[in-house]
């Protein structure tokens, strides 16, 4: 099937679409940032159930002792607070893309100013890989958050050991199967949970600091650098296990669009930061005082009588935290199909008030069966462990390499100070992805297995889309002879016809095949383009262009962003500049289908260009991307070399 819709490259925008199109928020701030405890900071706040175990157990074991306690701790305080309160809350947050964030937003951000520049491809390419890297992401979190909240049950009683894996697997068939339904409601009660979860882990740290108070030293650096200079090499190694402490950080950029800059600031800097450090101060107490409670220092702070409560509760946050990434998968992909980088797919909205309440089938049970796959293959949390870093360290890096492109020739900082910034955080994420490098022989090599299949799958949907459009346009025939020489000859039908194109010029191939065929034309002819701009809304007034070509053809440019719903039918009942309004039961939409053929022409190797065409074959019709009634459509079909 053509695709109909069309990118700038990567959207940029028209000048009618200037207006602020930022996400406005009717709530109080209070309110965005309890909303924000739950759905942004639910995979970070649930990283201290493993990160600090992992530290000194995973895959390169430390000795439990005041030395190694106290570098680990160092590390994991300036981790927080380089890299998400400095980096992300501070600079990366106020990246935004009319109020919306994440890689695709910064990458639409950057090529809408920039336009066509050295820079441009480059900057896709980075954004192209950042997206990728976060559905390797999406799968592990998920799988690590509620296998290692299960696991408390271990603590609990060694005899529900057994009890764990199917647990597990239950718990997250449930949540993949209640995700047609909607998270309106379940999301209501992500703050609140995510409130008494954060106050409880703060409680729990500051019992355990009392009972060790020189822990509070830990915060200062010299202790970090220490751990360096004692053994070098198992400290840059334990960095693939420190950086689990911020997992989830991405999301903080990516979810600004739902909350606003501020409430995430709040959330984090008076609640999250804060309420995590106590807590890992109170697991580094416990440490010092029994270095056997190594195993799992999380559940063991809590008295007996409160761990079972204790799983209970970790478990309902690592739920959370799982939706958020889910939703957010959700999220990415819709963007990405309207940036032109995946095909078309079916795509529910769950709420009528929240048009960003998404549910996308297709990615949903994807998702799920490879995080069965995950579960059921790694076993445990700490086996997982050594699977989970790569994908978030690679999305953090790509970040700080964007940010320094946007930093230089964007906001142009002055040189110095775009190179200081740049720098740090380059060296500091890049630190802690090459660390994580080491993990691939150990289940490492998934998450990046995972992300270069999207890769590929991504740069061949884009790439194939512009080789169709170049074959197509090469057998289109310039507007003006089509008018001169075939109009007046062609007897016309009462009612409107819709041609959509994939691009703004030239003849749809659906109207010559029409004519070639039924040698008739309507008396009014629309031909219309979807084209996606690089901001996330386009507001109603700046959507539509409309041109009089003469001879009751009428050329109209529909403008969406990346985060809107192409509703064609919509857009065209609220029209009157194209000859008058559209009736619906007069109004029938022609769509081009178009079989490719793969072959030996210039443009992708034979194999991507069979995958391709697999894609076209199973993307969803237009006329349901485009909400077009099931009665008003007729479909030309033809063949097209690729």
């Amino acid at each position: 099937m053509t695709d109909t819709t069309t990118a700038n490259p990567p959207a940029v925008a028209s000048p009618t679409v200037a207006a602020d199109c930022g996400a406005h928020h009717s709530d109080s701030l209070s309110t965005l940032a309890v909303g924000a405890i739950g759905v942004v900071f639910g995979d970070i706040g649930t990283s201290p159930l493993y990160s600090l175990r992992e530290s000194f157990i995973g895959a390169h074991p430390l000795a439990v002792d005041p030395a190694h306690i106290f570098g680990v701790l160092s590390l994991i305080f300036w981790t927080m607070t380089l890299i998400v309160t400095i980096k992300y809350v501070f600079v990366i947050l106020h990246a935004d893309n009319k109020g919306e964030g994440g890689s695709l937003a910064l990458l639409a951000l950057i090529g809408r100013r920039l336009g066509e520049t050295r820079w441009t491809r480059f900057t896709v390419l980075l954004g192209i890989i950042a997206t990728a890297l976060f559905y390797g992401d999406a799968i592990i979190t998920p799988a690590m958050s509620v296998l290692s909240a299960v696991e408390g049950l271990e603590v609990v009683q060694p005899a529900f050991t057994r009890l764990v894996l199917p647990i597990s697997v239950a718990i997250l068939i449930g949540l993949f199967a209640i995700q047609s339904r909607g998270t309106a409601a379940v999301g209501k009660l992500f703050g609140p949970v995510m409130l008494v979860y954060f106050l409880v882990i703060a409680v729990l740290g500051v019992m355990g600091i009392m009972h060790a108070p020189e822990i509070l030293w830990a915060v200062n650096p010299i202790y970090a650098v220490r751990f360096f200079t004692l053994d070098p090499m198992l400290a840059f190694l334990a960095l693939g296990s420190v950086i689990l402490a911020v997992t989830g950080a991405e999301a903080l950029y990516a979810d600004m669009g739902h909350f606003g800059r501020k409430a995430i600031m709040i959330a984090w800097l008076w609640v999250a930061f804060p309420c995590l450090l106590l807590n890992y101060l109170g697991q580094s107490a416990l440490l010092l005082r029994n270095p056997k409670l190594v195993e799992n220092p999380f559940f063991l702070m809590a008295p007996d009588w409160g761990r079972l409560p204790l799983v209970i509760l970790s478990t309902l946050a690592t739920i959370i935290a799982s939706q958020a990434v889910i939703s957010g998968a959700y999220s990415i992909s819709q963007q990405a199909i309207q940036l032109g980088f995946l095909p078309r797919l079916r795509i529910l909205h769950t709420s009528a008030r929240a048009a960003g309440q998404i549910y996308v089938p297709l990615v949903n049970w994807l998702l799920l069966a490879l995080v069965l796959l995950l579960v059921l293959g790694f076993r445990s949390s700490d086996n997982l462990a050594s699977a989970y870093g790569i994908a978030v360290t690679g999305t953090m890096f790509i970040t700080a390499c964007m940010l320094g492109i946007l930093t230089f020739a964007v906001w142009k900082w002055p040189p110095v100070l775009a190179s200081l910034m740049t720098g740090t955080f380059l060296l500091v994420d890049g630190a802690y992805f090459a660390s994580n490098m080491t993990k691939i022989p150990d289940g490492g090599w998934f998450p990046l297995m995972i992300a270069t299949i999207v890769f590929v799958v991504l740069t061949t949907w884009a790439t194939g889309r512009r080789i169709l459009r170049d074959r197509l346009a090469e057998d289109s025939m310039p507007f003006d002879l089509f008018l001169n020489s075939v109009c007046e000859k062609v007897r016309r039908v009462p009612g409107t016809s819709v041609f959509l194109a994939s691009t703004a010029e030239g003849i749809p191939p659906a109207l010559l095949h029409n004519l070639k065929h039924n040698h008739i034309l309507h008396d009014r002819v629309v031909i219309l383009t979807v084209v996606t701009e690089g901001v996330p809304h386009v507001p109603a007034e700046a959507r539509r262009m409309v041109e009089s070509i003469g001879h009751g053809f009428y050329r109209m440019i529909i403008s969406i962003g990346f985060m809107d719903e192409a509703n064609v039918p919509a857009e065209l009942s609220a029209e009157t500049r194209a000859g008058g309004p559209f009736k619906p039961m007069d109004t029938s939409y022609f769509l081009a289908r178009q079989t490719l053929i793969a072959s030996k022409r210039p443009g992708m190797s034979i194999w991507r260009e069979k995958l391709f065409a697999w894609m076209i074959r199973n993307a969803e019709s237009p006329m349901q991307f485009f909400r077009l009634p099931t009665n008003r459509v007729i479909e030309l079909g033809s063949q097209l070399e690729i």
